[in-house]
Protein backbone atom coordinates (compact mmCIF):
# COMPACT_ATOMS: atom_id res chain seq x y z
CA UNK A 1 0.00 0.00 0.00
CA UNK A 2 1.59 3.28 -0.65
CA UNK A 3 1.93 5.92 1.26
CA UNK A 4 -0.07 9.41 0.30
CA UNK A 5 1.87 12.28 -1.77
CA UNK A 6 2.31 14.22 1.14
CA UNK A 7 3.76 12.38 3.69
CA UNK A 8 6.60 12.38 0.93
CA UNK A 9 9.32 15.19 1.41
CA UNK A 10 9.03 17.05 -2.21
CA UNK A 11 12.52 18.09 -3.42
CA UNK A 12 11.70 21.70 -3.95
CA UNK A 13 10.35 22.15 -0.37
CA UNK A 14 13.13 20.93 0.99
CA UNK A 15 15.45 23.50 -0.88
CA UNK A 16 13.45 26.33 -0.19
CA UNK A 17 13.63 25.02 3.79
CA UNK A 18 17.56 24.70 3.62
CA UNK A 19 17.91 28.19 1.36
CA UNK A 20 15.51 30.16 3.67
CA UNK A 21 18.01 30.68 6.36
CA UNK A 22 20.54 32.45 4.33
CA UNK A 23 17.47 34.21 2.52
CA UNK A 24 16.83 35.77 5.54
CA UNK A 25 20.27 36.81 6.17
CA UNK A 26 21.00 38.16 2.88
CA UNK A 27 17.84 39.94 3.40
CA UNK A 28 18.61 41.72 6.60
CA UNK A 29 22.10 42.93 5.30
CA UNK A 30 20.76 44.25 2.42
CA UNK A 31 18.26 46.55 4.88
CA UNK A 32 21.42 47.10 6.97
CA UNK A 33 23.84 48.53 4.25
CA UNK A 34 22.30 51.30 3.39
CA UNK A 35 22.24 52.49 7.20
CA UNK A 36 25.60 52.97 6.60
CA UNK A 37 27.48 51.40 9.65
CA UNK A 38 30.80 52.03 10.48
CA UNK A 39 33.35 51.35 8.08
CA UNK A 40 30.65 51.54 5.23
CA UNK A 41 32.28 53.59 1.87
CA UNK A 42 29.76 56.01 2.33
CA UNK A 43 30.31 56.60 6.18
CA UNK A 44 33.54 57.80 8.21
CA UNK A 45 35.13 54.86 9.62
CA UNK A 46 34.90 56.11 13.02
CA UNK A 47 31.16 57.55 13.56
CA UNK A 48 27.38 56.17 12.76
CA UNK A 49 25.69 56.63 9.90
CA UNK A 50 21.49 56.48 8.89
CA UNK A 51 19.46 56.42 6.20
CA UNK A 52 19.38 59.70 4.61
CA UNK A 53 22.79 60.57 4.67
CA UNK A 54 23.47 61.67 8.26
CA UNK A 55 27.02 60.98 9.77
CA UNK A 56 26.94 60.57 13.94
CA UNK A 57 30.40 61.53 14.88
CA UNK A 58 29.82 63.20 18.46
CA UNK A 59 31.27 62.67 21.59
CA UNK A 60 34.07 60.17 20.59
CA UNK A 61 36.65 63.00 21.08
CA UNK A 62 37.87 63.03 17.74
CA UNK A 63 41.10 65.87 17.50
CA UNK A 64 40.05 66.46 13.67
CA UNK A 65 37.16 66.22 11.02
CA UNK A 66 37.13 62.96 9.94
CA UNK A 67 38.86 61.92 6.31
CA UNK A 68 36.87 60.49 3.50
CA UNK A 69 34.14 62.62 3.64
CA UNK A 70 31.31 61.22 1.27
CA UNK A 71 29.74 63.33 -1.70
CA UNK A 72 26.35 61.81 -0.93
CA UNK A 73 26.57 63.04 2.85
CA UNK A 74 24.20 65.19 4.18
CA UNK A 75 24.37 66.16 8.08
CA UNK A 76 27.67 65.59 9.97
CA UNK A 77 27.52 65.75 13.32
CA UNK A 78 30.75 66.78 15.25
CA UNK A 79 29.19 68.12 18.27
CA UNK A 80 30.93 67.41 21.86
CA UNK A 81 34.84 66.42 20.13
CA UNK A 82 38.05 68.05 20.64
CA UNK A 83 38.78 70.17 17.21
CA UNK A 84 40.68 72.75 18.18
CA UNK A 85 41.01 74.28 14.37
CA UNK A 86 39.59 73.82 10.79
CA UNK A 87 42.60 73.69 8.37
CA UNK A 88 41.81 74.80 4.54
CA UNK A 89 39.08 72.79 3.10
CA UNK A 90 38.28 70.77 6.40
CA UNK A 91 35.54 69.27 4.58
CA UNK A 92 36.82 68.41 1.24
CA UNK A 93 34.46 66.02 -0.56
CA UNK A 94 31.21 66.71 1.04
CA UNK A 95 29.98 69.41 -1.44
CA UNK A 96 26.25 68.00 -0.57
CA UNK A 97 26.32 68.62 3.16
CA UNK A 98 23.76 70.66 4.56
CA UNK A 99 24.04 70.46 8.36
CA UNK A 100 27.18 70.60 9.99
CA UNK A 101 27.03 71.09 14.02
CA UNK A 102 30.15 71.53 15.79
CA UNK A 103 29.38 72.90 18.99
CA UNK A 104 31.31 72.38 22.07
CA UNK A 105 34.50 71.52 20.29
CA UNK A 106 36.82 73.92 22.29
CA UNK A 107 37.42 75.64 18.36
CA UNK A 108 39.35 78.84 18.74
CA UNK A 109 41.01 78.76 14.61
CA UNK A 110 38.86 78.62 11.61
CA UNK A 111 40.96 79.13 8.37
CA UNK A 112 39.61 81.18 5.61
CA UNK A 113 39.30 78.57 3.38
CA UNK A 114 38.10 75.61 5.65
CA UNK A 115 34.44 76.47 4.41
CA UNK A 116 35.27 75.93 1.00
CA UNK A 117 33.23 74.01 -1.43
CA UNK A 118 30.10 73.49 0.72
CA UNK A 119 27.90 75.58 -1.31
CA UNK A 120 24.52 73.56 -0.50
CA UNK A 121 25.54 74.09 3.42
CA UNK A 122 21.92 75.92 4.94
CA UNK A 123 22.97 75.13 9.32
CA UNK A 124 25.89 75.86 10.26
CA UNK A 125 26.42 75.64 14.48
CA UNK A 126 29.90 77.03 15.56
CA UNK A 127 28.61 77.67 19.63
CA UNK A 128 30.18 76.85 22.52
CA UNK A 129 33.71 77.34 21.25
CA UNK A 130 36.60 79.93 21.94
CA UNK A 131 36.80 82.09 18.67
CA UNK A 132 38.03 85.46 19.31
CA UNK A 133 38.05 86.31 15.73
CA UNK A 134 36.90 85.78 12.27
CA UNK A 135 39.51 86.11 8.88
CA UNK A 136 37.33 88.43 6.61
CA UNK A 137 35.68 85.92 3.99
CA UNK A 138 35.39 82.83 6.49
CA UNK A 139 31.66 82.30 5.46
CA UNK A 140 31.82 84.34 1.86
CA UNK A 141 31.74 80.54 0.24
CA UNK A 142 28.07 79.67 1.82
CA UNK A 143 25.99 81.52 0.04
CA UNK A 144 22.62 78.62 0.47
CA UNK A 145 23.54 79.37 4.46
CA UNK A 146 20.21 79.53 6.43
CA UNK A 147 21.03 79.52 9.96
CA UNK A 148 24.12 80.35 11.61
CA UNK A 149 25.49 80.01 15.69
CA UNK A 150 28.40 81.75 16.67
CA UNK A 151 26.30 81.88 20.35
CA UNK A 152 28.81 81.09 23.50
CA UNK A 153 32.48 82.29 22.11
CA UNK A 154 34.52 85.01 22.41
CA UNK A 155 33.84 87.30 20.01
CA UNK A 156 34.80 91.06 20.75
CA UNK A 157 33.90 92.26 17.17
CA UNK A 158 32.25 91.36 14.28
CA UNK A 159 33.57 92.57 10.60
CA UNK A 160 30.79 92.56 7.70
CA UNK A 161 33.75 91.26 5.47
CA UNK A 162 33.86 87.85 8.18
CA UNK A 163 30.05 87.11 7.61
CA UNK A 164 30.14 88.35 3.69
CA UNK A 165 27.01 88.34 1.87
CA UNK A 166 25.01 85.92 3.19
CA UNK A 167 21.64 86.28 0.82
CA UNK A 168 19.68 83.58 2.01
CA UNK A 169 20.90 83.69 6.47
CA UNK A 170 18.00 84.14 8.60
CA UNK A 171 18.40 83.27 11.66
CA UNK A 172 21.39 84.45 13.40
CA UNK A 173 22.52 83.57 16.87
CA UNK A 174 25.56 85.88 18.37
CA UNK A 175 24.13 85.42 22.34
CA UNK A 176 26.83 84.83 25.15
CA UNK A 177 30.06 86.69 23.70
CA UNK A 178 31.76 89.97 24.28
CA UNK A 179 30.08 92.20 21.85
CA UNK A 180 29.72 95.67 22.92
CA UNK A 181 28.37 97.37 19.31
CA UNK A 182 27.81 95.33 15.40
CA UNK A 183 30.11 97.13 12.32
CA UNK A 184 28.48 99.17 10.60
CA UNK A 185 26.92 97.65 7.46
CA UNK A 186 27.15 94.10 8.89
CA UNK A 187 23.03 93.87 9.18
CA UNK A 188 22.81 95.51 5.87
CA UNK A 189 24.08 92.32 4.07
CA UNK A 190 21.55 90.31 5.21
CA UNK A 191 18.47 91.09 3.42
CA UNK A 192 16.60 87.88 4.94
CA UNK A 193 17.59 88.56 8.43
CA UNK A 194 14.65 88.47 10.94
CA UNK A 195 15.61 86.50 13.84
CA UNK A 196 19.08 87.70 15.67
CA UNK A 197 19.95 86.52 19.18
CA UNK A 198 21.89 89.44 21.08
CA UNK A 199 21.58 88.87 24.85
CA UNK A 200 24.29 88.19 26.97
CA UNK A 201 26.68 90.50 25.29
CA UNK A 202 28.32 93.76 27.07
CA UNK A 203 26.39 96.01 25.29
CA UNK A 204 27.29 99.86 25.02
CA UNK A 205 24.97 102.17 24.83
CA UNK A 206 26.56 104.74 22.18
CA UNK A 207 26.48 106.21 19.20
CA UNK A 208 28.26 102.31 17.82
CA UNK A 209 24.88 101.22 18.76
CA UNK A 210 22.86 103.38 16.09
CA UNK A 211 22.89 100.62 13.43
CA UNK A 212 21.85 97.88 15.57
CA UNK A 213 18.95 99.75 17.37
CA UNK A 214 18.05 101.06 13.61
CA UNK A 215 17.92 97.27 12.95
CA UNK A 216 16.07 96.49 16.08
CA UNK A 217 13.13 98.99 15.46
CA UNK A 218 12.49 97.23 11.85
CA UNK A 219 12.35 93.82 13.38
CA UNK A 220 10.93 93.70 16.97
CA UNK A 221 12.47 91.22 19.02
CA UNK A 222 10.34 88.57 21.66
CA UNK A 223 9.26 90.23 24.29
CA UNK A 224 10.83 87.47 26.52
CA UNK A 225 14.28 88.40 24.99
CA UNK A 226 13.94 92.13 24.51
CA UNK A 227 13.98 92.71 28.21
CA UNK A 228 17.31 90.79 28.48
CA UNK A 229 19.09 92.77 25.44
CA UNK A 230 20.41 95.70 27.89
CA UNK A 231 23.59 98.06 27.56
CA UNK A 232 25.21 99.84 29.95
CA UNK A 233 26.54 103.60 29.53
CA UNK A 234 30.54 104.17 29.89
CA UNK A 235 31.07 105.10 33.64
CA UNK A 236 27.50 104.34 34.57
CA UNK A 237 25.74 100.95 36.31
CA UNK A 238 22.52 101.46 34.48
CA UNK A 239 21.92 99.37 31.80
CA UNK A 240 19.23 100.35 29.45
CA UNK A 241 17.09 97.53 26.83
CA UNK A 242 18.28 98.19 23.44
CA UNK A 243 14.54 98.74 22.15
CA UNK A 244 14.01 101.61 24.29
CA UNK A 245 16.16 103.77 21.98
CA UNK A 246 14.49 105.89 19.25
CA UNK A 247 16.65 107.81 16.26
CA UNK A 248 16.24 110.72 17.92
CA UNK A 249 18.64 109.44 20.89
CA UNK A 250 21.53 109.54 18.75
CA UNK A 251 20.79 113.01 17.48
CA UNK A 252 23.65 113.90 18.93
CA UNK A 253 26.21 111.26 16.58
CA UNK A 254 27.50 112.01 13.51
CA UNK A 255 25.53 110.88 10.08
CA UNK A 256 27.24 108.33 8.12
CA UNK A 257 28.49 109.17 4.98
CA UNK A 258 26.04 108.01 2.10
CA UNK A 259 27.64 106.01 -1.16
CA UNK A 260 27.42 109.12 -3.07
CA UNK A 261 29.06 110.98 -0.79
CA UNK A 262 31.42 108.21 -0.42
CA UNK A 263 32.48 108.42 -3.88
CA UNK A 264 32.66 111.95 -4.34
CA UNK A 265 35.68 111.82 -1.59
CA UNK A 266 37.42 109.00 -3.36
CA UNK A 267 37.16 110.90 -6.94
CA UNK A 268 38.38 114.00 -5.35
CA UNK A 269 40.63 112.71 -3.15
CA UNK A 270 43.70 111.98 -5.25
CA UNK A 271 42.83 114.77 -7.32
CA UNK A 272 42.62 117.38 -4.87
CA UNK A 273 46.10 115.85 -3.83
CA UNK A 274 47.94 115.78 -7.39
CA UNK A 275 46.75 119.52 -7.34
CA UNK A 276 48.32 120.19 -4.54
CA UNK A 277 51.53 118.47 -5.35
CA UNK A 278 51.55 120.49 -8.52
CA UNK A 279 51.48 123.67 -6.68
CA UNK A 280 53.87 122.51 -3.82
CA UNK A 281 56.35 122.15 -6.35
CA UNK A 282 55.29 125.61 -8.83
CA UNK A 283 56.40 127.03 -4.97
CA UNK A 284 59.10 125.43 -4.44
CA UNK A 285 60.71 126.27 -7.56
CA UNK A 286 59.74 129.68 -7.78
CA UNK A 287 61.58 130.43 -4.31
CA UNK A 288 64.61 128.24 -5.81
CA UNK A 289 64.59 130.63 -8.58
CA UNK A 290 64.48 133.96 -6.05
CA UNK A 291 67.49 132.40 -3.83
CA UNK A 292 69.70 132.08 -7.23
CA UNK A 293 68.91 135.56 -8.20
CA UNK A 294 69.64 136.99 -4.74
CA UNK A 295 72.70 134.90 -4.71
CA UNK A 296 73.76 136.19 -8.08
CA UNK A 297 73.51 139.77 -7.44
CA UNK A 298 75.38 139.75 -4.28
CA UNK A 299 78.22 137.94 -5.74
CA UNK A 300 78.40 140.78 -8.32
CA UNK A 301 78.14 143.34 -5.79
CA UNK A 302 81.47 142.01 -4.17
CA UNK A 303 83.54 141.53 -6.77
CA UNK A 304 86.89 143.94 -6.69
CA UNK A 305 87.29 147.06 -8.90
CA UNK A 306 89.58 147.40 -11.75
CA UNK A 307 93.21 149.33 -11.05
CA UNK A 308 93.09 153.47 -11.59
CA UNK A 309 95.48 153.38 -14.86
CA UNK A 310 96.25 157.23 -13.65
CA UNK A 311 96.36 156.91 -9.66
CA UNK A 312 98.42 160.51 -9.44
CA UNK A 313 97.32 162.45 -12.37
CA UNK A 314 94.25 164.63 -12.92
CA UNK A 315 90.90 163.30 -13.73
CA UNK A 316 90.94 164.18 -17.42
CA UNK A 317 94.54 161.91 -18.02
CA UNK A 318 97.21 164.37 -18.06
CA UNK A 319 100.96 163.14 -16.39
CA UNK A 320 101.60 164.71 -13.06
CA UNK A 321 103.96 167.55 -12.88
CA UNK A 322 106.45 165.02 -11.03
CA UNK A 323 106.45 162.53 -13.59
CA UNK A 324 109.84 162.39 -15.10
CA UNK A 325 108.75 160.92 -17.95
CA UNK A 326 106.15 164.34 -19.04
CA UNK A 327 107.30 166.98 -21.46
CA UNK A 328 107.19 169.68 -18.50
CA UNK A 329 109.87 167.60 -16.65
CA UNK A 330 111.89 167.30 -19.55
CA UNK A 331 112.23 171.08 -20.32
CA UNK A 332 113.01 171.53 -16.24
CA UNK A 333 115.88 169.48 -16.87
Amino acid sequence: MRSPSWSRPRPLLLLLLLLSPWLVWAQVSATASPSGSPGAPDCPEVCTCVPGGLASCSALSLPAVPAGLSPRLRALLLDHNRVRALPPGAFAGAGALQRLDLHENGLHSVHVRAFWGLGALQLLDLSANQLEALAPGTFAPLRALRNLSLAGNRLARLEPAALGALPLLRSLSLQDNELTALAPGLLGRLPALDALHLRGNPWGCGCALRPLCAWLRRHPLPASEAETVLCVWPGRLTLNPLTAFSDAAFSHCAQPLALRDLAVVYALGPASFLVSLAACLALGSGLTACRARRRRRAAALRLPRPPDPNPDGDPHGCASPADPGSPAAAAQA
